[in-house]
């Protein structure tokens, strides 16, 4: 080998640049577990929220001391090796901006039929297409217009607002055009809005990025506890509004005739005892100054059921919080205020009331219900707020006169004089500050503010969400809503868990294929192993070096990588055993093991095969699958390296030091010799075999069908940790009450941890439905989480006890595009795969043969899913990880297969056909290699399998079954097609 002084050098610098790079990890690391200890010394009762706020105040305090050689906390941490939500924590979010939201806008709110009943039409048609959301809209306008009405027409789009951009002549087509540049720039400054609220988080190694055209934003937040905080940031608007308000006293006689008018519409209901205010212990007799007997409390469901006055009997109790409700039961409150019959009750001077709920909700007195306050809103025909917030000039959190946190905003001069305008008429009665439809403040006007300042401020407002609502005014307001329409949360407890698992699984997979190599191929397999190791090394340094994140199917791909690298070394070593079989010196076997007439060319082939795999894994995937193609593909670019020149270097250092390398131990070295299997005379048999499974599994996918994981069908799933024990049938009974139909629970690793999983109310849109849905869940389970509170319940923060440990949320849309893009992916690979061993071997009959054997590989495995997940004690579900595995699986099965058909283009390079002999002998001496690669690979998976983290089990199990198929289907599916259309080649050509 030449240029080894240079190889040498390379890898030594190359080594040492890595130590380097996760040196920073390894010193950040020892802080943050410094952190924790501190943390846990100062809170006795292992609160999560105040465990997390101690190692922040810890971390904070060592930000810029130095930690070693002249770099402080802050320096090492922004070099440290990211970590992805499954090993960190932290929450994955697509937002979609509402790009219907747009159009109304620059339509100015019009009102024309036409339009909004294609943008109606266009929300039904976004529920089953891919297409953005303007085609929708436009081709519906066309269907419903037919050329009576123009996008250019006053009532539409030939506003003020576009004046400059749309005229009255301009055809549909050319304002379709200029609506696009238009979303493109408004989609664009909700990207820079978000990011900007982003980078005020503080959060180490955020990221953001636009998806596409599709209006969707991608932000990922590793390492971020405090869940429900974070979906606020995101989801909120900015759209600060100021409000007179209507008393209780005023509005108090509609809520009693709205009572008895919602008992009338819900009179068919199951009749149900009336509820009482969980924050009082009168009843609403006692409320209203009456004296009620016990045996005639109403049976009947009435508005009082969900919602509990706040009564003015004085003066002294004039106030302008008007209700409460439940935070569960807030959405039947606004059906039945909206409802037409009990607006109708509304007198006139207050027929434009909108009823918007407070910011934040309460413990009840008794500590078991959050409860919400209500407040009525004295809105106008066109629900125009009398001041907006594009006249505040500054926001920024601050303090009021009794230290409580508050928001201090600064006017502009318009500003400044509507305020004093407004606040001057309104001395005695109230108004409100809300933000994005909810009330943070509505106190009582003492006199006129004329100084242009104003706060936001509330009873219970932490300093953390002062700096929120400051953070998000001064980021500026978003064009168009942003709502979560993915989510995937991962608790800090849960991540730590997950790396500990993978630790131990990683570590014991690299102790099985060292000592597998050293007992196959001795003092060989020893070099084998250092260049492993050095391999190892080299693919954390390269993702340390250029801040990739790493992911738990990241490490599943690494270590795929480890039998990759292996396979490298077995093949080399497997041809230099063969010329000293053949009497060939050792030097001489070894240079032609090494070289393109050896071994290099079909290890070059078969990681090509598997880089194109990874690299259609990493366009088409999202999130950790990303994390998978991308550690895939660095290990196939390192294994490729140490396996050819770090081995080589130790190799020819032997042979120069006199050592006789044999290449196997005495254990070994009489197997897979002389052998003479006829692969090709059992291929019937094998067709059977194969057409046998292939029809059962149909069978079963066609008849019972595959366990679709949420981000292929939408819904949330939660895994929920218990203090005990659980039964997953009798959870998702009781649950049934809550959720209306049972969910789908199973034991989840743990037999105190289950995943559920349901669709209720996924296809409401709105931040409330999620914190409902999620309280719902909490009320269903409330009998079995002891002491539990709600606040503790919720995804987020390190557990001490029961709650959610992971979340995730998908609605039915991006599901769709998901299971779409999967789709495409495999035909994607199955294409490219075709073409490159097309492209490679010059003949049809081997791409044939690939391909059939990976259609072959990929049903089997589906087989087997559909017919065992029912009864296997972990998820099987179909979703992305399982398309990660199913690729790389055909990369796998590939890698087998092109081993052999080298084999077989050597052995019948320059004759006329390809006979059955030389394609048994090819099949024969590669026996070696594809057993060896094939144990050393399952070896790796079974440790990750048994000992790697609950959420990893299916994904393992996938690759577990198609290595195995794999392994089957190149010896007696991909080579025996390949030789019967070969021969049926031969045949058309005579």
């Amino acid at each position: 080998m030449q240029n080894k002084g240079l190889i040498k050098l390379f890898a030594i610098l190359f080594g040492l640049v890595s130590l380097f790079q996760l040196s920073f990890t390894f010193f950040a690391n020892k802080v943050e577990d410094e952190a924790k200890v501190y943390a846990k010394a100062n809170v006795t009762d292992n609160n999560g929220r105040e465990l997390a706020n101690f190692e922040r105040k810890y971390l904070d305090s060592v930000a810029n001391k130095e930690v070693i050689a002249g770099f402080t906390y802050n320096d090492i941490k922004d070099k440290e090796m990211n970590l992805g939500l499954d090993l960190k924590g932290g929450i994955n979010a697509i937002l979609q901006v509402s790009v219907k939201d747009i159009l109304i806008g620059l339509s100015n709110n019009s009102k024309n039929a036409v339009f909004n009943e294609a943008l109606a039409k266009a929300d039904e048609a976004q529920k089953e297409s891919q297409d953005n959301y303007l085609d929708l809209f436009y081709d519906k306008f066309e269907e419903l217009s037919k050329g009576s009405v123009k996008l250019s027409d006053p009532s539409i789009f030939g506003t003020k607002l576009l004046r400059d951009k749309i005229d009255f002549n301009k055809t549909n087509s050319e304002v379709k055009i200029t609506l696009q540049e238009e979303i493109n720039t408004s989609i664009n400054t909700a990207f820079e809005v978000l990011r900007s609220r982003i980078d005020k988080f503080g959060v180490v190694q955020p990221s953001i990025q636009r998806i596409g055209t599709s209006g969707r934003i991608q932000v990922e937040l590793p390492g971020a506890k405090d869940i429900e905080r974070v979906q606020k940031l995101l989801q909120s608007t900015a759209e600060l509004q100021f409000w007179e308000v209507y008393s209780n006293a005023e509005v108090q006689n509609f809520f009693f005739e709205a009572n008895a008018k919602v008992a009338e519409l819900l009179k068919d209901d199951s009749a149900t005892t009336q509820a009482k205010d969980p924050t009082k212990t009168e009843s609403i007799d006692d409320l209203l100054g009456e004296s009620a007997d016990s045996t005639k409390v109403s049976q009947e469901k009435n508005l009082f059921t969900y919602l509990y006055p706040n009564v003015a009997q004085s003066q002294q109790q004039v106030s302008s919080l008007v209700a409460q409700a439940k935070v569960a039961d807030t959405a039947m409150v606004n059906s039945l205020l909206a409802n037409k019959e009990v607006r109708a009750l509304l007198p006139n001077n207050l027929k434009y009331t909108k009823f918007l709920w407070d910011y934040k909700a309460q413990l009840s007195a008794d500590k078991t219900t959050e409860v919400i306050g209500l407040y009525a809103i004295k809105s106008n025909r066109n629900d125009e707020a009398p001041i907006e917030g594009d006249v505040i000039a500054d926001a920024k959190q601050d303090y009021d006169q009794l230290s409580k946190p508050v928001v201090s905003m600064l006017m502009n001069g318009t500003g400044t004089k509507k305020w004093a305008k407004m606040t001057g008429e309104n001395v005695g009665k109230f108004v409100a500050v809300v933000l994005d439809d909810y009330v943070y403040t509505a106190p009582v006007v003492n006199g006129a503010i004329t100084g242009g300042s104003t706060q936001i401020s509330g009873g219970s407002m932490t300093v953390t969400e002062a700096q929120d609502i400051s953070t998000v005014l001064k980021a500026g307001k978003l064009p168009a809503p942003a709502r979560i329409i993915q989510a995937e949360v991962v608790g800090p407890s849960l991540g730590q868990e997950s790396i500990n698992a993978s630790m131990w699984s990683f570590g014991l997979a690299i102790l099985l294929v060292l000592g597998w190599m050293i007992l196959y191929y001795g003092k060989a397999g020893l070099f084998a192993n250092i260049a492993l190791v050095v391999n190892i090394l080299f693919i954390f340094g390269v993702l340390a070096s250029f801040n990739s994140v790493l992911t738990l199917p990241g490490i599943a791909g690494i270590i795929l990588t480890i039998g990759m690298s292996v396979d490298a070394n077995v093949i080399i070593f497997e041809r230099i055993k063969e010329g000293i079989t053949e009497g060939k010196s050792l030097l001489t076997s070894v240079t032609e093991g090494f070289s393109i007439k050896g071994a290099l060319s079909a290890i070059i082939d078969a990681n090509i095969t598997t880089l194109l795999t990874g690299v259609i894994l990493y366009v088409f995937g999202t999130g950790p699958i990303k994390g998978f193609a991308l550690t895939l593909m660095i290990g196939i670019a390192t294994s490729l390296f140490t396996a050819i020149f770090i081995t080589r270097l130790f190799v020819d250092g032997a042979i120069a030091r006199g050592t006789n390398l044999t290449f196997n131990t005495n254990l070994s070295k009489k197997w897979f010799n002389n052998l003479s299997f006829e692969f090709l005379s059992k291929r019937r048999v094998a067709y059977f075999i194969s057409g046998g499974i292939i029809l059962a599994g149909l069978i079963s996918i066609l008849s019972i069908g595959l366990k679709q994981g949420v981000d292929f069908k939408g819904g949330r799933s939660y895994v929920v940790r218990f203090d005990q024990p659980m039964s997953a049938t009798e959870v998702a009974s009781t649950l049934k009450d809550a959720f209306g139909t049972a969910p789908e629970v199973k034991t989840y690793g743990a037999d105190n941890q289950l995943k559920i999983t349901t669709v209720y109310k996924i296809d409401e849109e709105g931040r409330e439905i999620d914190d409902q849905v999620q309280n719902t869940l909490y009320n269903g389970l409330k009998s079995y989480l002891g002491t539990t509170s709600y606040e503790d319940f919720k995804p987020g923060f390190e557990k001490a006890g029961s709650g959610i440990m992971s979340y995730m949320k998908v609605e039915p849309t991006i599901a769709d595009d998901i299971k779409k893009s999967a789709l495409w992916a495999v035909i994607g690979s199955l294409i490219v795969v075709f073409l490159y061993i097309l492209l490679r071997f010059r003949k049809m009959s081997y791409s044939i043969g690939a391909v059939v054997a990976v259609f072959h590989d990929v049903l089997v495995v589906l087989g087997v899913f559909s017919i065992l997940y029912k009864f296997m004690p972990f998820d099987m579900e179909i979703d992305q990880s399982f398309i990660a595995a199913i690729l790389t699986v055909v990369g796998y099965s590939l890698n087998d297969t092109v081993v052999i058909f080298d084999r077989i283009r050597e052995f019948t390079e320059g004759k006329k056909s390809i006979t059955a002999n030389l394609v048994n002998k090819a099949l024969n001496t590669t026996l070696g290699r594809t057993i060896n690669t094939s144990l050393t690979t399952l070896l790796v998976m079974l440790a990750i399998f048994f000992f790697g983290g609950d959420s990893i089990k299916g994904f393992m199990f996938a690759l577990i079954v198609g290595v195995i198929v794999g392994t089957y289907s190149s010896l007696f599916v991909a080579t025996p097609v390949m030789f019967d259309t070969s021969k049926t080649e031969e045949n058309n050509k005579k």
